[in-house]
């Protein structure tokens, strides 16, 4: 591979492009991470303010829940998504292969921002505050729980109890870290192979990759669906969904996808992605997001309609409690940003192949997760249930809490993306990425 500075010809459709010797895009990644990092603490600055009004304490743990859950998508998402590429090949991993394993390799930091969630988590979950039968039936007694969520909460005890939680996030971050810093580690062996650029070397690594990455997609459901039910789905105890760990896992791909989309074309503006991002594969990196938008309407939308056609009391408050008092409007905001606009642009094949407006509509689906999030999440405490309307001032720590939280975990990822090249040089589609261009 030629180390020399790709020049303007190498873009044309003469001959194949060279990658420049520098691959890391330092001095671009370390300005993201200090914007990263004041919006942070700007954003920390103005989430203090919700510490004065009456509840703001209680809106600022929610929402830091939400950020959290972000983060968490965003790691573990990465994840699931690199190891989809390795199983699936593809040459549209070799843009994102990069971007995923950082996203993978913050899952330490995750981890870590799951604490303040445990520690407050009696004014989170109803079966942490309340974690045995007695513990319920005074509940009830005292009015603080109804009588559906004490024998619901009874009965879902060995699942959801503080020992069992705990055990439960600790397997879940354990595993996903031992597999995120394998591949990681895999992935820099692989470039440095004696044998690299060779048949022998590409289909050694590629069968390990996918002896991992094949069982491990599968673990990662099992995990996430835990993760999903425990964090989001407990906390209205009396909730419950089969499709609930698959919604999350489409949820994740989706932000993911966005989130890796941005990323690729805004470093294309400097080297190594400049070279390396053709409009081919920022085509199909197009559609494979319109791919999961899809199938993220049809999940949610497929719940929605087989609740409503059943009509069944115990399943139907929870919608009711997200379209009443004002949720109408977050419901009907949520259909048309988290569905509606992304699919509609999407079907644009010039869109797909324009930087600007590709990357301007990534930042909207990233913010339409969040959306999506914050209508998933508040309606589930009994001060915000069909009673938007009469939310106070706190209600605002769901811009500026989630906004400190994600430019923190941003910051972070920019710190991966830098500790290694952005191009795997030992990949079996480089050669071909590097091919003229010549469309589709």
């Amino acid at each position: 591979m030629s180390s020399a500075l790709a020049q303007p010809e190498a873009h044309s459709h003469q001959g194949s492009r060279t990658l420049p010797a520098d691959l890391r895009s330092i001095p671009t990644l370390t300005a993201w991470r200090l914007r990263a990092l004041i919006v942070f603490a700007v954003a920390t600055l103005l989430s203090l303010a919700f510490l004065i009004p009456p509840g703001g304490k209680t809106h600022m743990l929610r929402a830091y829940l939400l950020g959290f859950m972000m983060c968490f998508g965003f790691a573990g998402g990465g994840l699931v998504m690199l190891m989809l590429q390795y199983v699936s090949g593809g040459k549209w991993g070799m843009l994102l292969r990069r971007p995923f394993e950082a996203m993978s390799r913050t899952l330490p930091l995750v981890a870590l921002m799951i604490l303040p969630v445990g520690l407050f988590a009696k004014r989170l979950y109803q079966w942490w505050a309340y974690p045995n039968a007695a513990a319920t039936a005074d509940a009830f007694s005292r009015g603080l729980m109804t009588k559906e969520q004490q024998l619901t909460a009874n009965l879902k005890h060995t699942m959801f109890n503080p020992a069992s939680a705990v055990l439960q996030t600790a397997i879940i971050f354990g595993v996903l870290i031992v597999l995120a810093s394998l591949l990681s580690k895999w992935s820099l062996e692989q470039d440095a192979d004696p044998q690299r650029g060779t048949p022998v070397s590409f289909d050694r690594w590629r069968t390990r990759f996918e002896n991992l990455s094949g069982p491990s997609i599968l673990l990662y459901v099992i995990l996430l669906t835990d993760g999903a039910l425990l964090w989001i789905m407990s906390l209205d105890v009396t909730w419950y969904s089969s499709i609930w760990g698959l919604q999350f896992l489409v949820g994740q791909g989706f932000a993911v996808l966005a989130l890796g989309i941005l990323t690729v074309i805004k470093l294309s503006r400097v080297e190594p992605m400049h070279t390396l991002l053709r409009v081919t594969e920022q085509h199909d990196l197009g559609k494979f997001a319109f791919a999961f938008v899809m199938l993220n309407i049809y999940l949610s939308f497929a719940e929605f309609l087989i609740i409503w056609s059943g009509n069944v009391p115990d399943e139907i408050p929870w919608y009711l409690a997200r379209t009443r008092g004002g949720w109408w409007y977050v419901c009907v905001a949520d259909f048309v940003c988290h569905w509606l606009i992304p699919f509609c642009l999407l079907l644009s094949r010039d869109l797909k192949r324009d930087k600007r407006r590709l990357s301007a509509l990534a930042i909207f689906m990233i913010f339409a997760r969040c959306l999506d999030m914050f209508w998933l999440i508040e309606p589930n405490f009994k001060d915000a249930a069909s009673n938007l309307v009469g939310e106070n001032w706190g209600i605002f720590a769901y811009v500026t809490v989630p906004l400190a939280v994600l430019s923190l975990w941003a910051a972070y990822y920019f710190t991966q993306l830098m500790a290694r090249p952005l191009v795997a040089l030992n990949d079996p589609h480089l050669r071909e990425i590097l091919e003229p261009d010549h469309g589709h």
